[in-house]
């Protein structure tokens, strides 16, 4: 409790003007108290809905530096797999929908650790790009960024769309964890680009035939987890399946080409 007896005899003193002189060790004392007292209670219960807010967004970021690697691998390599189901626990959630195990216990599991620092990787090259070339500009980071952002807004929007059309569930944070990694595609393409235009000069070059790699293992990897995630059986009047699983992969490419930032390789 901030209000104690020391907090209110010197309260006190002060509105009478009687203020003693000042101790270290009751300042120390206030602060120390303060300190505890935030430390208890959390920010994030003094802000309606963060704390839900945040755990919810706790399992997407329960990850280590195996599930990294090998997810990392899975993504850019996505062909040398034939495992795409998630694990199943045997406890449900309260609704009746089935629970599935964190990242760390599951490499199948979405994550948004993955997504982030793969946006700010791209971010980042992108600004050594524009700084190699004599471009750069501070604007060149929200630019970028907003560009990426939005992009991917319209992407889930759309995706979210079309399993309503089939009547099929799916979580909007699972959607932003896999059309988020294509981040890491990305950064791929762009630190070809730069290393190749370095030494060689064909920086433009590298960069989409990297790109021609990284898109299509990420539509490939996309085209897996959204089999695995629609049920075989959708809604008779909606959108076929199979189709929409196409055009969920398929999308990928345009994504990418779309947030590429390619005007000053060499």
């Amino acid at each position: 409790n901030l209000w104690n007896p020391t907090m209110a005899m010197a309260a006190t003193a002060a509105a009478t003007g009687q203020v003693p002189p000042v101790d270290s060790q009751f300042i120390m004392g206030g602060v120390e108290s303060m300190g505890k007292h935030l430390f208890e209670t959390g920010w994030a219960k003094a802000v309606p809905g963060l704390e839900a807010s945040m755990i919810g967004l706790r399992p997407y970021f329960a990850v280590d530096n195996s599930y990294v690697k090998r997810k990392m691998t899975k993504v850019l390599f996505p062909f040398l797999y034939r495992d795409w189901a998630r694990v199943e626990i045997m406890e449900p959630n309260p609704d009746g929908s089935s629970k599935y195990a964190p990242p760390q216990e599951d490499e199948n599991a979405p994550d948004l650790y993955i997504p982030s620092m793969g946006l700010l990787t791209y971010v980042l090259l992108c600004a050594l790009c524009y700084g190699n070339a004599g471009k750069f500009d501070p604007e060149v980071l929200p630019d970028v960024t907003s560009k990426c952002v939005v992009t991917q807004i319209l992407e889930v929007i759309a995706i979210r769309i079309g399993f309503y059309l089939m009547e099929a569930p799916v979580s909007i944070l699972d959607l932003l964890c896999y059309t988020g990694y294509k981040y890491l595609g990305l950064s791929v393409n762009m630190l070809s680009g730069l290393t190749v235009g370095h030494f060689l000069g064909y920086g433009h070059r590298s960069y989409y035939f990297t790109y021609l790699w990284t898109a299509t293992a990420v539509s490939y990897f996309i085209l897996k987890v959204m089999a695995n995630c629609i049920p075989r059986r959708t809604s008779a009047v909606g959108p076929k399946r199979q189709f929409m699983v196409l055009g969920f992969a398929g999308s990928q490419f345009a994504t990418c080409w779309f947030v590429s930032q390619t005007a000053f390789l060499k």
